[in-house]
């Protein structure tokens, strides 16, 4: 049964806003030939996209220099800006093309210098430790506390090896003297399409007290910080793969298959397994 437009809106927008990292597009086109209504889907894309693009730190191109599209740097209207470069610009989520540059004031004040240390510190970190990775460092004010929030976007978008895979994090903390509580969040985020759909999604958070004296200080220890916590959350996700894959292909899979007295090759099985896997 054919359904009317205000029921298509909310069906159409919630299977949008399921798309995985870097499919935003694949799904825009394919609901399209779905509902048979372009404009409409594109509509609510336009809409639906913004909030995509900022849970999904979407890494963007201005001037030769890497912005990220976050919550964080959110100006309103489709406008963000880039505290490196100090400017502004619109973005167009649907086509994804930037326009109408203009500066963007920014107090330099003893905030702005820790903001750009830490951000050199994390951007060096990043480059070392991620073959596809890009960060920013953003300055809130919260009252009369300044609040800075670090973010890291590290992805691999494979349509080819359908395969799409994200991982990012952000680290929250106020500049107070002497110590300061950091809150990070880790989400990663997989689908894997080649004859089959698996979605996984895996979060963290972790909580710190580092010291605060000085900006080269506290800039190392927060890069050592958030280096160890990567390697923590590393480790922890492979050993569920490997685990998981075990349980499902040596034990639950094998018991519920039925009897043919067929030879079933099961080393063969986990080590093609086990490729996908590392792939």
């Amino acid at each position: 049964q054919e359904l009317r437009e205000p029921e298509k809106v909310p069906l159409i927008c919630s299977l949008l806003r399921q798309s995985p990292p870097g499919e935003f597009g694949q799904v825009v086109r394919d609901l399209s030939a779905l509902v048979q209504d372009d404009k409409l889907v594109r509509q609510e894309a336009a809409r639906v996209g913004a909030g995509h693009n900022k849970n999904s730190f979407t890494p963007i191109q201005m001037n030769g220099r890497t912005v990220l599209l976050t919550h964080y740097n959110d100006l309103g209207g489709n406008r963000f800006f880039d505290p490196q470069d100090k400017f502004s610009f619109e973005f167009d989520h649907l086509r994804g093309v930037t326009s109408k540059p203009q500066l963007h004031g920014v107090m330099l004040d003893e905030g702005e210098l820790w903001r750009e240390a830490l951000h050199r510190g994390l951007k060096a970190y990043v480059s070392c430790h991620f073959p596809v990775g890009n960060c920013c460092v953003f300055k809130k004010s919260l009252g009369k506390r300044q609040m800075f929030v670090a973010c890291v976007e590290a992805h691999q978008y494979q349509l080819p090896n359908h395969c799409n895979s994200l991982w990012k994090s952000d680290w929250t903390f106020a500049l107070t003297p002497f110590t300061t509580q950091v809150t990070g969040i880790f989400l990663l985020q997989i689908h894997y399409f080649k004859d089959a759909n698996l979605h996984v999604t895996v979060s963290k958070s972790v909580s710190e007290t580092l010291n605060v004296i000085d900006q080269s200080q506290f800039a190392t220890d927060f890069v050592k910080f958030v280096k160890a916590e990567d390697m923590k959350f590393h480790i922890a996700i492979l050993e569920n793969i490997q685990a998981l894959s075990e349980d499902i292909w040596g034990k639950n899979l094998r018991r519920k298959l039925p009897v043919t007295r067929t030879f079933m090759n099961w080393n063969k099985l986990l080590n093609d397994q086990h490729l996908n896997t590392n792939v």
